[in-house]
């Protein structure tokens, strides 16, 4: 979701065990249109937002306009809504964006998982810090959300500091 990344989200990691890496093929029209957070590590710019959502549409300019919204402490709560925007610096490397909420300064956003059908994702970064899981549809299939946290087991994560995100 990446509300706002602080500038330190672009430094390696000291954990060499966790697995980033990203899925080889990203189709960026696809993957276009509204996400909604089913689970996130805790940071700061997200902190007691509840129906967190990202809506991704292209830019004139030809970079992705990035709109994060989100309910403060409850779902009856203010609406909080941050705009930025992203882009793939390398197009032989799709699935590692980079998305900026602050001037010229650009955080990672890496797609480690994705549905066939573009139905589900995992987010991370160059960091370990970083992780969320991402749906299509408020609410996600049990099974399927403990097959992604057998995916991120695997890949060296701690799932246990995953918060799940109440949503509408």
């Amino acid at each position: 979701m990446l509300f706002i990344i602080p500038l330190f989200a672009t430094c390696q990691s000291q954990n060499t065990m966790i697995d980033k890496t990203v899925v080889t093929e990203l189709v960026l029209e696809k993957y276009l249109g509204t996400w909604y957070e089913i689970a996130r590590y805790d940071h700061s710019f997200e902190r007691n937002l509840v129906g967190v959502t990202a809506t991704y549409s292209m830019r004139e300019d030809g970079k992705i306009k990035v709109l994060n919204a989100g309910y403060k402490n409850s779902l009856d709560g203010k609406r909080i809504e941050a705009e930025g925007k992203a882009k793939i610096p390398n197009l032989e490397e799709p699935a590692k964006l980079k998305v900026s909420f602050f001037w010229i300064f650009y955080g990672d956003y890496f797609v480690m998982e994705l549905d066939p059908d573009y139905q589900w994702a995992v987010i991370g970064s160059s960091s370990d810090k970083y992780l969320w899981i991402l749906s299509r549809t408020p609410k996600m299939d049990g099974e399927l959300y403990q097959a992604l946290l057998d995916k991120l087991t695997k890949r060296g994560y701690d799932v246990s500091k995953l918060i799940e995100v109440p949503q509408k």
